[in-house]
């Protein structure tokens, strides 16, 4: 598949642009090389080896939409996958008006009508739409509730004259060697909350599970699967680099450009070779019926 040049995804940014000066068939015509590159992307057929490790997370750009053209949030949804040889890869993105269970499953369900499969772990943050989706999609796999988003969450529950010191209590979970240490830290730290904030403390016993799902998984991978850091990173590019287009005419042109840079990030990445992991450490990786039953990821069949 031939790929997209840093230069084609800027000309295409700068064609959105409202003080481009550029033609419309010069528009027309970058977006249709485009267009062919981005959607061959977007559709090919997944590692057929799997893709243990699957991060999910949203974005918002601003499109019209309707007769009206009536400026509206559109959510871009983005996936991205590590494959059996420890490689990371940007499976797929979709479009819609929100964050909802079924817009959420459908996304899903097209990553595995591609070939989407062999997902030990999800890693997301707690968006109820999300959750459901998975829980209905991707049975049977462990989630890993991103411990940035859940740190804000907690500390929501915290006075803000005391936030800086529950934060480092509870990063002090996070710097544990080991599985059993893990666990006893969280414990320590919720148990050390539950006198002077209550709600914190009991946000931490209910998420327990959630947040520290990753100790179930080879210990050199923690760092890296804790969190959707490394998929927030793509969205930050993306930010930075929609943000001159300001309202996109329509959900085609996110998709187009969207789309663009994440095929431009992921041949980078091919190009560079560098591994996430290495392939001895993702064949340490638990099988399915070897992880442990999460009763968040179990309601769906209820």
């Amino acid at each position: 598949m031939a790929g997209v040049s840093a230069r084609k995804v800027d000309a295409l940014v700068a064609a959105l642009g409202s003080q481009s000066g550029i033609s419309k068939s010069q528009v027309s015509r970058i977006c249709s090389e485009i267009d062919v590159q981005v959607q061959a992307f977007l559709s090919r057929p997944l590692e057929a080896s799997g893709y243990a490790y699957l991060y999910l997370d949203a974005t918002y750009l601003h499109g019209r939409l309707g007769r009206a053209m009536q400026v509206c949030s559109r959510a871009v949804v983005v996936a991205m996958g590590v494959n059996a040889d420890g490689r990371r890869e940007l499976l797929g993105l979709q479009v819609g008006d929100s964050e909802n269970e079924g817009f959420w499953s459908q996304f899903i369900g097209s990553l595995k009508e591609r070939g989407l499969t062999g997902v030990k772990l999800v890693i997301s943050d707690a968006h109820s739409g999300l959750i459901n989706a998975i829980r209905r999609m991707l049975q049977g796999s462990c989630w890993q509730r991103c411990r940035v988003h859940f740190a804000r969450n907690l500390l929501a529950k915290v006075p803000k004259g005391s936030q800086d010191m529950v934060a480092a209590a509870l990063r002090s979970g996070f710097v544990q060697a080991d599985t059993q240490a893990v666990e006893q830290q969280w414990d320590q730290v919720s148990a050390m909350l539950a006198a002077k904030f209550p709600r914190a403390a009991e946000l931490m016993a209910k998420a327990a599970e959630d947040v520290l799902a990753f100790r179930h998984f080879p210990p050199q991978h923690w760092k890296k699967i804790w969190s959707t850091n490394l998929l927030e990173r793509v969205n930050e590019e993306i930010k930075r680099r929609t943000r001159v287009v300001g309202i996109f005419p329509n959900d085609a042109a996110i998709e187009r450009l969207v789309g663009a840079v994440l095929l431009e990030q992921d041949e980078h990445w091919q190009l560079e070779g560098r591994r996430m992991f290495s392939a001895d450490s993702m064949a340490e990786i638990p099988a399915l019926g070897d992880l442990p039953v999460q009763a968040c990821l179990q309601e769906a069949t209820t």
